[in-house]
């Protein structure tokens, strides 16, 4: 009996490790400029994480001091989280898994379409006009524009500027789309369109600071994209710390089983 609580509180304990990367990637997701700006499920993988944190803490106390019906309580709940966390996989999966990144001609970085995106994601965040009013406002007094205009010192021609690599968020928002066939005077600044009909965009650009091209629906397709990466980095952390859970889950749930069959199997002995 001994050896068997020895093993399940072993495994509960590695159990509880596993729990860790899933609080700090929800921490970190929440801490993602973009989901400051859109806060799209900004705390709940966080708090699942603590979650599977205290219900793993649980485990291994029950299989230390053994508490049969802790660890039975462990066993139970567990369970339903594991089911949460490849339920919330599932679906960071299916509205992650479209891009609106399409590769801009003679560039190095991508423009961005709101089109190529899931259905939930461009109408979560860019669907109510309210919304997106409070996400704009939120970029435009960010310094994701700010600080690729202050980096106009190391672009001496177009050319090394259009061999940069930017994020979305600065290529949807800080500059006009390549279709429209602006000049480039400085990273923030654009002007003679030769293509202007080309995209709706093109005439909602404005070199203004407060402006540039937070009303363009490149600017939103760029908000997607940021937090398109940010849900497919965390799915990378979130993928392996469910394949360990399960793992170990399924190693303590033998652990139990064959400790109760040891406790029964003493019992029957101790009676006769």
């Amino acid at each position: 009996m001994a050896v068997s609580n020895n093993i399940t509180a072993c495994v509960n304990f590695l159990a509880l490790v596993c729990a860790v990367p899933v609080v700090a990637t929800g921490v970190w997701f929440a801490s993602k400029q973009g989901d400051e700006c859109a806060r799209v499920a900004r705390w709940p993988l966080a708090i699942l994480g603590a979650a599977l944190l205290l219900v793993a803490l649980a485990g291994f106390a029950g299989a230390y001091w053994n508490r049969r019906g802790l660890l039975a309580a462990y066993l139970f709940a567990m369970a339903a989280l594991i089911t949460l966390l490849l339920a919330l996989l599932v679906f960071a999966f299916a509205v992650t898994r479209p891009s609106g990144a399409y590769p801009a001609f003679a560039r190095a970085y991508d423009d961005y379409r709101l089109d190529g995106y899931s259905a939930w994601l461009r109408g979560h965040v860019a669907g109510d006009p309210r919304r997106w009013e409070g996400i704009r406002a939120c970029l435009a007094s960010s310094d994701t524009c700010r600080k690729l205009a202050q980096e106009s010192v190391f672009f001496i021609t177009p050319e090394q500027f259009y061999q940069s690599h930017l994020t979305p968020l600065q290529s949807g928002c800080c500059k006009p789309p390549t279709v429209c066939g602006y000049s480039y005077v400085s990273p923030t600044v654009w002007v003679n369109p030769a293509n202007p009909a080309a995209d709706a965009d093109c005439a909602a650009w404005g070199n203004d600071p407060s402006q540039l091209c937070y009303e363009c629906s490149s600017c939103k397709a760029g908000m997607l994209g940021t937090l398109r990466e940010q849900w497919r980095r965390a799915n990378v952390a979130l993928v392996i710390a469910t394949v360990a859970l399960i793992f170990f889950y399924v190693i303590g749930c033998s652990a139990f089983k064959n400790a109760h069959t040891e406790d029964l199997f003493r019992r029957y002995k101790w009676r006769n």
